[in-house]
């Protein structure tokens, strides 16, 4: 086998300036800023690139390099914490064509504790969390960046306890999303509604909420598809809650899938709800992260706000309406349109292969082109919430300031004959390519 070069502190420097891309193969969670190995910054060398060890073992491993711009005639640099990683990774793009490739492992040693060797990091990592810091959490440890003496594990489903009941966390209570939605408008439901179902799932305003769902294939033909869709369901009720007011809200990223994928043990028991008197806020307490039809009225015509449109292209121009429910086919005239994937039930534009959250450069660069700036306003919305609710947690996360869903997205707008639309395919608009 080619012995794979090892390159020093100084040598991956001058290797930067030349533009040689760098990549890391750590978790994405050390990646995003998680101090894994007690390192002393958090987050990746600046301008790196995020492609998990975890992933070589995937069949389509090269064409996640490839969608990632990596080719072959790059200069690659590879680290990650142990020399092991780095040439696991190595060796695999040796295997792939890839020749003009060396490694780095002084990472731990040299790059991190030096501040001035440039990092970066997801602005809320804390708020997406680990499959390894939810074990610690459920084991009665303190895990990293946490200071509660009370949290609820919640897993998240739309009408499928047998999601929940078939294998979930240890520990973990189910909720329904009809819980925090109203399955008549798919808008979040009122103050008084979302309290008394937040009592009721024993969540206070102070609690530590981690939420997480099960990915399960969804069937379009099936009347309810999203029953299958819970991780996205989670994310979902993810956004209600911090609208509400919870204050210390996590998902687990990659879902249960990464419960999974750790070789965690997995429970059957229908664990009871322990009801608490008050949630202790006034709701809501952030009413600035949920947008209603006349702000996004008004959104539209502003010149520092945009209304952003996760769905997919079939449902952007019109050809299906996306969901089996919704009658209305077409767009909302001045949304940029920031697509979502393949279909309604369907995140992969901002997925990983593992369902982890998408690297959060690639998301931002592909936003950016577009117009979808941090200085503006954003309201993302979809079809009901789902997808709109999982794009605005990607912004929120980097820390952009004014980002909100437009909960009542195409299937409130499309109900009233008076709302403009528009279908086809656009001539003149700018849109988001995965």
């Amino acid at each position: 086998m080619t012995k794979i070069k090892e390159i020093s502190t100084q040598e991956l420097v001058e290797q930067i300036k030349k533009g040689a891309k760098i990549i890391d193969v750590r978790s994405v969670n050390a990646y995003n800023g998680w101090k894994l190995h007690n390192e002393e910054r958090g987050g990746h060398i600046k301008g790196a690139k995020s492609l998990p060890v975890k992933w070589t073992s995937y069949m389509d491993w090269i064409e996640t390099v490839r969608h990632k711009e990596i080719v072959p005639q790059d200069e690659l640099v590879v680290y990650g914490y142990t020399p092991e990683e780095s040439e696991k990774v190595a060796n695999q793009f040796l295997k792939a064509g890839y020749e003009k490739i060396s490694v780095y492992n002084a990472f731990l040693e040299e790059w991190a504790p030096k501040t001035s060797l440039p990092m970066e990091k997801l602005a809320n990592y804390r708020q997406l969390v680990s499959a390894e810091w939810v074990k610690k959490l459920i084991s009665g440890e303190k895990p990293a960046e946490y200071n509660n003496d009370k949290f609820v594990l919640v897993h998240s489903h739309y009408r499928n306890r047998d999601a929940y009941l078939s294998g979930h966390i240890p520990g973990a209570i189910d909720m329904d999303t009809n819980a925090l939605e109203s399955p008549e408008t798919w808008n979040r439901r009122t103050p008084a509604e979302l309290k008394k179902a937040l009592e009721e799932h024993g969540i206070t305003a102070d609690t530590t909420v981690v939420l997480y769902g099960k990915f399960m294939f969804p069937d379009n033909n099936d009347e309810f598809p999203g029953s299958a869709a819970g991780d996205i369901g989670a994310i979902r009720n993810a956004f209600i809650m911090m609208y509400a007011g919870v204050k210390d809200v996590r998902v687990l990223n990659g879902g249960f899938q990464s419960w999974e994928d750790a070789g965690y043990e997995v429970s059957t028991e229908d664990v009871p709800k322990k009801p608490v008197a008050e949630f202790g806020a006034e709701i809501p307490a952030k009413p600035e992260l949920a947008v209603d039809i006349p702000e996004a009225k008004q959104m539209l015509a502003a010149q520092d706000a945009e209304l952003v449109s996760v769905r997919s292209y079939r449902e952007h121009i019109g050809e299906v309406s996306g969901y089996n429910y919704i009658e209305a086919k077409g767009r909302i005239p001045g949304a940029i349109f920031a697509d979502c994937g393949s279909d309604a039930y369907h995140m992969e534009n901002y997925r990983n292969v593992d369902h982890t959250t998408r690297e959060f450069h690639e998301v931002e660069e592909i936003w950016k082109k577009n117009g979808i700036t941090p200085d503006k306003h954003l309201a993302f919305y979809c079809g009901t919430g789902w997808r709109g609710s999982e794009a605005w947690f990607n912004a929120w996360l980097m820390g952009w300031p004014k980002v909100s869903v437009f909960d009542g997205g195409w299937f409130e707008w499309s109900n009233d004959p008076k709302n403009p639309y528009e279908t086809g395919v656009p001539n003149t608009e700018k849109t988001v390519d995965s």
